[in-house]
C-alpha cells in the first residue's frame, strides 16, 4: 500500500450515463495489487480543492498495471475528474483500506456467493465477482443483485461475464421494483456469503438479512472522508468493541475499513 501521492496516466474515460462516468487509469505495479473492496484517494490539480475523494476500484488489471474507477459526477471534485481525457494525468494515493475476506472454506465448491449492489457502491462489486470467478467459483455460484434509481442501469453486461444477474429499481422501471433485499426474496436467491456496498439505508437492511438468516456478510461502508490513512478521525462509525486508537466503540472507515463484517458495526 502506497501512502504517497504520484502521479496516474489516463488511458480512457467513457460516460456510461449521464452522471456516470468510467476512467482506466495506468497506475503501476504497487498500486494495481489492490484487491476487491480497496479504494483510492483522486486529487484534483485545482489547488482551491485541497482534499482528495475516495473513489472505489471497480477493477484491477495486474499484468498491464492498469485500474479502472467507475464514479457518480455529484459536485466540482467529480465534475473536473469527468472532464479528463486520454493522456492526461491526474494524483492518486492507494489503495487503501481493507478489502472483501475470501477463506479457502468460502470458496469451497458448491458455496453461493451474492453480490449486492446499490447506486454508486455497484462498481467495487464487480471487481470481487471477477476475483470470485478467477479462484475458481463457478459463474452459477455467483449472484449479483443490482439496484438502481430507475432504468438507467450500467455495468450490468459486464457484471454477467462473471455472475448471474439479477436487477431491482426504486420505481420499477428496471427488474423488479424494490430495493436489493427485495430482490433477494423476489428472485428465491439463496446465499451462503453475503457481500454488499452501497447507502446506508441499504446496509441496515442486509445487516438486518444477514442476522434473520444467519449468513455470514461483509458489508462496504460509503462515508465522507478527509485523510483517508485514518489519522484524522472524519469517518467513523459506531461498533461493538472498543477501538485501540480511539478508545471508544467506533472504528475508522479508512483505516479499518471500508470493509467489515455486518454484526461488527451498528448501522
Amino acid at each position: 500500500m502506497s501512502k504517497s501521492k504520484f502521479r496516474a496516466k489516463v488511458i480512457e474515460k467513457l460516460q456510461l450515463t449521464e452522471d456516470i462516468f468510467s476512467i482506466l487509469l495506468y497506475v503501476g505495479d504497487k498500486i494495481s495489487e489492490a484487491v476487491p473492496g480497496q479504494f483510492i484517494d483522486l486529487y484534483t490539480d485545482d489547488n482551491s480543492y485541497l482534499l482528495p475523494r475516495p473513489i472505489s476500484i471497480c477493477d484491477v488489471d495486474r499484468d498491464k498495471a492498469e485500474m479502472r474507477i467507475v464514479f457518480r459526477k455529484v459536485g466540482k471534485g467529480t465534475e473536473l475528474f469527468s472532464r479528463l481525457q486520454s493522456g492526461e494525468e491526474v494524483d492518486i494515493v492507494g489503495p487503501l483500506g481493507n478489502g472483501y475476506k475470501l477463506s479457502d472454506e468460502s470458496l469451497a465448491s458448491g458455496k453461493v456467493h451474492v453480490l449486492l449492489g446499490g447506486g454508486i457502491g455497484i462498481p467495487p462489486m464487480l471487481y470481487l465477482a471477477k476475483e470470485l470467478a478467477k479462484r475458481g467459483v463457478a459463474r452459477e455460484n455467483i449472484k449479483t443483485v443490482l439496484g438502481f434509481r430507475d432504468a438507467t442501469t450500467f455495468l450490468t453486461e459486464e457484471f454477467e461475464k462473471y455472475s448471474e444477474v439479477y436487477i431491482t429499481s426504486d420505481n420499477g422501471e428496471a427488474g423488479i421494483k424494490g430495493n436489493v433485499i427485495d430482490g433477494i426474496r423476489e428472485y428465491k436467491i439463496n446465499a451462503d456469503y453475503l457481500y454488499a456496498c452501497g447507502p446506508g439505508p441499504m446496509l441496515k437492511g442486509v445487516k438486518a438479512y444477514a442476522a434473520e438468516k444467519g449468513i455470514p456478510a461483509q458489508i462496504s461502508l460509503e462515508e465522507r472522508m478527509a485523510c483517508g490513512i485514518g489519522a484524522c478521525l472524519a469517518c467513523v462509525c459506531k461498533t461493538k468493541e472498543i477501538d485501540d486508537h480511539s478508545k471508544v466503540k467506533n472504528t475508522r472507515i479508512c483505516k479499518d475499513g471500508p470493509v467489515f463484517a455486518a454484526e461488527e458495526v451498528e448501522l
